[in-house]
């Protein structure tokens, strides 16, 4: 991960932390709650949506949130559920290593991780097609196993597609309204195809939850890392493989499938191909959104929602 990118510095004044992070700030959380880690160079590594991750030393991160409420229960979440499936994933993922406590001096939690190297793909786009195809396939296979009972929900992300149709039909029209759309009538065909797709009957499998470009690290071309498990949760695999046409070049996609195991039926392609759609929407919004200045805008998050829609809308036939 490379140090800030200036498009997320609009976040600073949306923070929900009333306590400002400084590097002292973070030196004294560290002598009072982990002392054997307080003297590793410390330095500012990135400032995510709901969390600012200062890289410590060459291999750790402290991870805080700063910008929602709501990271505080998605920081404890990876913290109980990442161990136990790092080891069987093929790409390094940010693995929790201390649990840091509210106290006066900062009250929420944090959590000292793993350091994942590597480029965001919003930044540093995969461009060895085929060979991140097979890689991005290889870690949802092994990623997307039956989950236990006790693991968490999606946070509104997890139930059937059709259940979105007021939040799709709210972005389709900010995006035309915009002028960011150019067939707003092919994406409403996708986004409908899917929605009247058989709904997932199979187990509940260990999803990401929110895989885009900005999550998904590149190094040479290909994937070499996946942060930001916080909307981890278990469901449709569906919504982790419209991954596919969100990060991969064009023409890959059926690369990606044909490796992903077991090989997915044509309902639950539908169901991910309209996944996509709502995803790349809200990249499009979050990207003009930094082109026109608006607090929270990420410039860099607009051209793969677009490349994404434009592969998405390629097959549509009217």
């Amino acid at each position: 991960m490379s140090v800030v990118d200036s498009s997320t510095l609009p976040l600073l004044h949306m923070t929900a932390t009333e306590t400002d992070i400084t590097e002292d700030l973070i030196r004294d959380l560290l002598r009072e709650q982990h002392p054997d880690l307080a003297d590793h160079p410390l330095k500012l590594g990135a400032l995510g949506w709901d969390n600012q991750v200062w890289r410590l030393g060459d291999d750790l991160a402290v991870r805080l949130p700063w910008a929602t409420r709501s990271a505080d229960a998605l920081l404890r979440k990876e913290h109980t559920w990442l161990p136990l499936l790092a080891p069987r994933l093929p790409l390094r993922i940010p693995v929790p290593q201390r649990l840091g406590e509210p106290s006066e001096r900062f009250p929420r939690p944090w959590l000292v991780t793993t350091w994942v190297p590597g480029e965001p793909a919003d930044r540093a786009p995969a461009t060895r097609a085929a060979e991140a195809a097979v890689t991005l396939a290889a870690f949802l296979t092994a990623l997307h196993r039956p989950a236990p009972d006790g693991a968490p929900t999606g946070r509104h992300r997890g139930g059937p597609l059709a259940d979105t149709a007021e939040h799709f039909a709210r972005d389709l029209a900010s995006a035309t309204e915009l002028g960011l759309i150019r067939d707003p009538d092919a994406v409403r065909a996708v986004w409908e195809d899917a929605a009247a797709a058989p709904e997932w009957a199979g187990p509940r499998l260990w999803l990401h939850g929110d895989l885009h470009p900005a999550n998904v690290l590149t190094t040479n071309g290909t994937f070499s890392g996946v942060i930001d498990f916080g909307d981890l949760f278990a469901g449709d695999p569906a919504f982790d493989l419209a991954a596919a046409w969100i990060l991969l070049p064009d023409g890959a996609a059926d690369r990606f499938h044909e490796s992903y195991r077991p090989s997915p039926d044509a309902a639950t392609l539908r169901r991910a191909r309209g996944r996509a759609v709502l995803r790349a929407l809200t990249g499009i919004h979050i990207g003009d959104a930094g082109v026109h200045g608006r607090p929270g805008g990420k410039p860099t998050w607009g051209p793969p929602a677009q490349a994404a829609l434009r592969r998405l809308t390629a097959t549509v036939h009217r």
